[in-house]
This record gives structure tokens, sequence and C-alpha cells, in this order.
């Protein structure tokens, strides 16, 4: 197996419970892996009695496709997948049993939306104030945590009530239409569990493993999940690691991992600490960033693979200069013979990338937006899967409402508020609303045609189903519906992309495999694109320069890493300054950003920033400023550099500093040198009184310079005539 003494430890410990610390590209997917194939190949383990939950499908794909291969046999069977995607199993095996109907369909969270906006309007609540975002947040959140509208408590305030007044309505709706979103998945999953002794002993009884990875980003609901479905003769094995647990804001939490010794006592921890990814330098700065955060598990990652060259730190003027300074690393690294996949720029925040688009777009250098939008949630495909679901279940109002009108077939919005208006009054669905109104007089003759025309296409498009098979039945409706004409009509490349999406998911239904023979074929494969939609991963694409969050990046890696706006206020963000948790969540975040590089690592700050409409004058993060001196060297625009620099031109805005870009050489001999002077400098001037100087442009005697005064007004003030008088 050639694995490291730690890695060969997790693999063939003995059947106890493992917790395995497995730090930054210590090859964690590996060992899980070797330990499955272990337990079945030398313990005889069938893959029946083992569970492996991943976070994201891709995982969980790569997990079986390399299980298979070590073994030489299909693994097809095997509960390998997300908390989702296996608690959708479950639910689908035990649809009875967990209270719901066998044609659920699963509600994404562009839907749920939807209908939380139909609910608000609805119950004439001020969509203003009752914003759909925000309450599907405050549900979703209910549901990580367990609980149900009824576990909350009332009457703290009006608003308060009113969210879980609407958490109730949404939940019944949601078991009128027969649908399930993501966090209903995993609690009722749990409920079923807890509620029903005989079905969690049989599952207990036939998972002797169970095998968590990425166990630091587990929530409130996923650990009672794993507590409970662990028997008193199942082992469990979580992997993870609790400097990266960065995703308390969407219900994350870090003392999952740090309760997991004493919740399942007696257990055995394993820390894999070699790193196969990084160079020495680079695990260096990590080690020494993350080492001030306290209450740790504890590990120092380490590498063979050699010193490495220095972490360099560019200070930028501004962010157009920072920018700058970006594209123009990464022109020379594609004019050496280096490919732009190789390069990610990371950010704090997604505000950041505007000014990096432009610069990159200026500079032709091809880039992608890492976690846009996915083949699913594309326009032209959720229209197309809307109509399959209202095929599949004419009760998902989500779907009716969504493609009633799409293309355009003279339905109005006045026609949709009367149905809307029926189905309230009466109690039904809006399907059944809409075919009430087209058999009476309630609706005026074109729109009553109108709508008869989009019910009997349903039904028409149903009827077909009986006789084709998935491929077909999905290019019979994008056909039939006009979606293909519809959606081709419009100019340029983005029609022609949106045909070629449509075509795509033609193919992807021809592709798609069913796990359970005896189920609808459709609707499982709408319950897989639900899933999947609810990922965030990147589109394989062409050679291009990888843009992407701080918090997109885990899990990772790329030969070379632009870590940008390394900042205080913005990085760790002004937002965790209040607390020592929000600190040091940002610190993990600074680890994983770091532990991104694998050859070469790049920071960059900027003495002054726009930011939210007002100017910020940046103070170096001190997340960088944590990292050891002998690890970073300053660099020059044009790729000097200088070495080794003092503490205090490590720290917060330069004043004295040698690297200037070149255009402003002049400034520093005939300014800088004179006066002292330069970017965050304070001044006196005689009739504006004293400021900040916030940058310059030209040269000789048209040379000006801006300074933010301290009644906040900001002057362009040409040099030679300012008379500007240096303080301090």
């Amino acid at each position: 197996m050639n694995l490291n003494n730690p890695q060969q430890l997790a693999v063939k410990a003995a059947e106890t419970n493992l917790l395995v610390i497995a730090g930054a590209g210590s090859g964690k997917t590996r060992v899980l892996v070797e330990r499955m194939a272990f337990l079945m190949r030398e313990q005889g383990l069938s893959p029946h009695a083992l569970m492996a939950v991943t976070f994201t499908n891709k995982a969980a794909r790569e997990m079986r496709e390399r299980l298979e291969e070590t073994l030489g046999r299909s693994l097809y069977t095997m509960w390998v997948g997300t908390f989702h995607g296996l608690a959708h199993r479950f639910l689908r095996a035990h649809w009875r049993d967990a209270g719901l109907i066998e044609q659920f369909l699963i509600l994404d969270s562009d839907d749920q939306h939807r209908m939380i906006k139909r609910i608000v309007a609805d119950l004439q609540l001020d969509d203003a104030k009752f914003k759909p975002r925000a309450i599907a947040g405050f549900i979703n959140g209910c549901k990580d945590e367990g609980q149900r509208p009824q576990h909350l408590q009332t009457g703290r305030d009006y608003y308060n009530d009113t969210l879980i007044g609407l958490y109730a309505e949404y939940d019944a709706r949601c078991k009128t239409q027969n649908l399930v979103d993501f966090g209903e998945l995993l609690l009722r999953t749990f409920e079923t569990f807890r509620d029903k002794s005989e079905l969690l002993q049989h599952y207990q009884n036939r998972f002797k493993h169970l095998l968590i990875d990425e166990f630091q980003d587990t929530n409130t609901i996923q650990y009672a999940w794993i507590r409970l479905l662990a028997g008193a003769d199942t082992h469990v094995m979580a992997v993870g690691d609790d400097d990266q647990s960065i995703y308390a804001w969407r219900g994350a939490r870090i003392e999952n991992i740090h309760r997991y010794e004493s919740d399942f006592a007696p257990v055995t921890t394993i820390r894999l600490e070699q790193n196969y990814r990084s160079t020495d330098v680079i695990l260096k700065a990590a080690n020494a960033v993350i080492s001030n955060n306290t209450g740790r598990l504890g590990k120092e990652l380490w590498t063979d693979q050699g010193a490495g060259s220095p972490i360099q730190l560019y200070a930028a003027f501004n962010e157009q200069d920072e920018a700058r300074f970006v594209a123009n690393r990464i022109s020379e690294h594609v004019e050496q013979g280096g490919l732009n996949g190789e390069l990610a720029i990371l950010y704090r925040s997604n505000a950041q990338s505007r000014v990096l688009e432009d610069a990159l777009l200026r500079a032709g250098i091809p880039y992608r937006i890492y976690g846009g939008q996915r083949f699913y949630e594309r326009l032209e495909i959720k229209n197309a899967l809307m109509y399959l679901r209202l095929i599949q279940n004419r009760f998902d109002d989500t779907a009716f409402e969504r493609v009633i009108n799409v293309p355009p077939r003279g339905i109005g919005e006045r026609t949709v508020e009367q149905i809307r208006e029926t189905a309230r009054d009466e109690g039904r669905g809006l399907w059944d609303s809409a075919l009430q109104l087209s058999r009476s007089n309630g609706l005026s003759g074109r729109a009553k045609s109108a709508v008869t025309g989009f019910i009997d296409l349903i039904n028409d498009l149903d009827n077909k189903a009986v006789d084709l098979d998935l491929s077909d039945l999905a290019r019979d409706v994008i056909d039939a519906t006009g979606l293909l004409a519809y959606h081709g009509s419009e100019k340029g490349e983005r029609g022609q992309a949106r045909v070629d999406n449509l075509n795509e998911l033609v193919s992807a239904c021809r592709a798609f495999e069913p796990e359970d023979q005896e189920s609808s074929i459709l609707l499982q494969f709408l319950s897989q694109a639900s899933l999947d939609a609810g990922e965030t991963q990147a589109d394989p694409d062409a050679d291009a320069v990888q843009l992407m969050t701080l918090h997109s990046a885990k899990g990772l890696e790329f030969p070379c890493v632009f870590l940008v706006g390394a900042e205080e206020e913005l990085f760790p963000h002004v937002m965790s300054l209040d607390s020592a948790g929000g600190l040091e969540e940002e610190r993990r975040l600074a680890y994983v950003g770091i532990t991104r590089a694998m050859q070469h690592l790049v920071v960059t700050y900027a003495e002054s920033r726009r930011l939210n409409g007002r100017d910020h004058f940046g103070l170096l993060s001190r997340f960088i400023r944590e990292i050891p001196q002998e690890c970073i060297e300053e660099v020059r625009l044009e790729s000097q550099v200088r070495r080794p620099f003092n503490s205090s031109s490590f720290g917060a805005r330069p004043v004295d500093r040698p690297h200037r870009h070149p255009r402003f050489q002049e400034f520093d001999d005939a300014f800088g040198e004179d006066t002292g002077l330069g970017i965050g400098s304070r001044v006196d001037h005689g009739l504006f009184g004293e400021g900040t100087v916030l940058a310059f442009e030209g040269s000789g005697p048209q040379m000006k310079v801006q300074v933010r005064f301290d009644d906040e007004s900001k002057k362009w003030l040409v040099l030679q005539y300012a008379k500007l008088v240096p303080l301090g």
C-alpha cells in the first residue's frame, strides 16, 4: 500500500472507534478507501456492513470509484454518499415509516424560496420585512438543530412569532404537495430512526462500521444522526481536521469533533501530519498561524518535499494596483510556459472579485468564478425540469407556477392570481384550481383557452411518457413545450449555449442509471438532479484562472495561489473581531487558504481600498504578521525582491518603502526621500488642516497627491503648490 506509519495504523486499526486528525494534504481520502478495502478484503466484512459519509457527491463518487478499483469489483449498492444523499436513500426505502407518500419530490433551494414568497403573499405580510431568503435561513437553521415549529418558543416578539408561523405553514404545504427540502431529508430520517426502534435496530445491526469524512463540518442534526445510528457493536471512524472548521455560518459545529473522544469512548486517536501537497515554507507558515488558536486537538504538518520558495508579499497602493499586480504575475507565468489553470486567486469577500475580473479582462486572461451556476441551476434546465416535475406530480405548486407561462402562452399574472385565490379559498392545489376554472366560467375566454391548452399539454406529455424512455421523454418535453425555440431565440452565443444545455439534459437522461429498479426512473432522476443542484462545485472547463472565496477553496489545491486582500477588517473580517470564536474561525480560514498552495504562495494587501462606498486604509492582516519573517520576501511589481525586512515594515502601513511601483519612482525620489511621506502618511495643509495621503499620480511639476482630511473631505492637490507639512 506504500502508506506512512500513521496511515497504516489508521487503515489496520483493531475494531474500535477511531478519530483520525488529518491535516491538509495528508492523504485522508486514501486512508478512508484503504480502510474500507482492508475491512472487506482482510477482515471479510460485507460491503453492506459499511456506510461511508462524505460532504459532496463528487467526493462520494471518487471514493466509490477508488474503492472499486482497489478491490476489482463493483460496489454499486454500497451505502457511500453525502448525509443528504444517504438520508434520501433511506426515506425512499422507508417512506411509509417516515410518514411520507411514495412519490415525494425534493424541493431545492430556489424552489424553496419561491414557495416561501408565495406564502408571504398569501398571508399578506410585508415582503420587505419578511424576505424569502431570510425565512428560508430560519427554517433551515431550525431543521439543522432538530427543531420543529412546535419546539420553538413563542411570545418573544412579533417578528419571531411570525417566523414560527411561517415555518408551520411552510411545513404544512410541503406535506400537502409531497415535497421534502434538504433539511427535511436529515431531520425526517433522524425522527424515523428515533421513533421506529425496530427499524433503527435493523440498521444498527447491519452497519458494523460507519466512516465519516470532514467530521469537523457536521452540524447538530448530523451528529445526532450518527450517534443514534451507531449501535453497541458499531465502530465509528471520524476523519477530520478541527483546524479546517470554517462553516459555522452554515451550521457546522466544531465542538462535534472536540467532543467525539468523550461521546464515543473508548477512542483511538491517530494524527496524519505528513503533508504531500505543499513545500516546507508554506507548511511552516500555516503551522505558525494556526498555533495562535486555542483549544486545538493539535498537530504539526511537515513534508519531505523540500523548503521551496519564500512566500511573496506585495503591498499595493489600492485595489486597482493589487489587481494589476496579480494580472501581471499571471501573464508572466503563462509567458514562461505555465498554464492558467495552475493558478487560483482567493479572497475573503465576493465583492473583491469585480476589480480582479476587470484586470484579468483587460489583460486578456481567461478566468472562471469557481462555484458559479451549476448545470441543474441554469434557467433553461430549471424550466425543463419543472415540466418533468409537473408530469410526475400535479400537486407540485412550485413547478406549476414556474412554467404555466414559460414560454409565454397568454396566461398573465391576473389569471395566475385568480388560480391562486381559488386554491386559497377552496384549499386546493394550483393544478386542481386551474382545472376547475378551465371547466367553468371563472376565466375570460382567452385566459380559459390558454389555461386549457396548458393542462392538455401536460396531460399529453404524461400519456406519452408511458411509452418513452427517460431521454425520449426529456426530448419530447423540450420540443413540445417550445422551450428549445424559446431559449434558442436569444441573440448571440447565450441562445446557442442554452440550446446546447437543453440538448445536454437529454444526454444526461440517457446516461442516468437508476439505483432502484422498482421506483420510477423519472422520479429518481429528478431527485438526483435536485441533490446535484445543491452542490457548489466548479464545472471542468478550458484552461482558466480560478477565482473563488476562501470558503469555496476548501478541499482544492493549486500549484500557485494568490491570497489577496490580506488586511485587517477585511481578513479577518470586521464582523469576526467582536468574539474570540469568530476570530479563531477566521484564522482557520487563513490556514485553509495558505494550505491550498502547493509550490508558490503570493499574498497581497492594499494600503487603501474602497469598501462599501468608503475608503479604508490597509493594515496588514494579523494572520500574515503571524508568519515567521524568514518565510516571506517583499516583492516589486517587476518581480524584483528584497529581504529580509524588519518588523516595523511588516506591520501597519509602511511609510518609508523602497519597493514602490516604477511609475512612482520619481515621486519616491523627489517626494518620499525629501519629506518622508508615502501612502498613509499624515500631513498638515495650511487651509484644509490635517489629513492622510491616499494616492498620487503624474510626475514632475504636475505631480498630484490625494489627501483625505479629517473633516472627511478628499482633495487632489498639485504637490509643488500644496506645501504639505509631514506630521510625526
